[in-house]
């Protein structure tokens, strides 16, 4: 089985995020899976699987089975137009999230995902025992956002994984206004999935993305992750759904004997 390592949200090897992609030729056991995702150790790995015109696309973590990861699905485009078939502009993926369509120009890559739809909840004391920072507001959906008063804030937070573990949602994203060149930066965190920081996250922006344009009343945003590997991402929005862009760069290849 051939596997690709591929970072995404960057154009160059040793930033942004690092995703296992293997290509198949059929659909796999889960436990296989799961134990290829446990043996990698990076925060998603993607199997993808030719399903007529279309690619079947599943995401594991170590911890388990998710139903949306974005820097994996743009890793997954990247694996398919680059060694499976290099004339394709548009890939398309089904997946637990529905059909996901990624589109490539040159080198850059437009994802179609989901927004994830957030209402406010209430500030917790458990917060600052989880980030070290008190938000001034905390939103959840799929996942728990909260808001910081700074981006210093959001670059200097030191989780607490165990704290962060016991929250309500699956992952939990700090985030708050950027400077200069960025509109907003990001942190990622998701000890429920065996994933202490993901280094850059799609999923976060599409529940962060469609936050940011309406508080700053912009209709597309260039985003950060403020993770030590670092990720820029473009984010717009289109009806219901956030079109986040970016690069990949290729960092290994593999045969898998199993």
């Amino acid at each position: 089985m051939r596997q690709y390592v591929i970072d995404a949200f960057t154009n160059q090897a040793f930033c942004g995020n690092p995703a296992a992609v293997c290509l198949t030729d059929h659909i796999l056991p889960e436990q296989l899976m799961q134990q290829i995702a446990i043996e990698n150790n990076l925060s998603e790995t993607a199997f993808v699987c030719p399903e007529g015109q279309e690619y079947r696309l599943r995401w594991f973590t170590p911890g388990g089975e998710i139903n949306l990861c974005g820097h994996a699905t743009l890793a997954s485009a990247y694996a398919v137009c680059r060694f499976l078939q290099p004339e394709l502009r548009q890939v398309r993926f089904q997946t637990l999230s529905g059909l996901l369509t990624v589109t490539r120009d040159a080198e850059f890559f437009s994802l179609d995902l989901p927004a994830c739809p957030m209402k406010p909840t209430a500030l917790l004391p458990e917060f600052f025992q989880a980030v070290g920072f008190r938000p001034t507001e905390a939103w959840l959906g799929e996942d728990l956002v909260l808001i910081a008063e700074n981006q210093d804030q959001v670059r200097q937070a030191v989780p607490n994984q165990s704290a962060i573990a016991g929250l309500e949602g699956l992952c939990l994203h700090i985030t708050a206004p950027g400077c200069g060149e960025f509109d907003c930066v990001t942190r990622t965190f998701a000890p429920k999935c065996g994933v202490a920081e993901d280094p850059v996250c799609g999923r976060a922006h599409c529940h962060i993305a469609p936050f940011w344009m309406e508080r700053l009343r912009k209709q597309s945003l260039l985003a950060f992750q403020a993770s030590a590997r670092g990720g820029r991402l473009t984010c717009r929005l289109q009806g219901d759904r956030v079109i986040l862009g970016g690069q990949a760069a290729l960092y290994a290849q593999s045969e898998l004997f199993v």
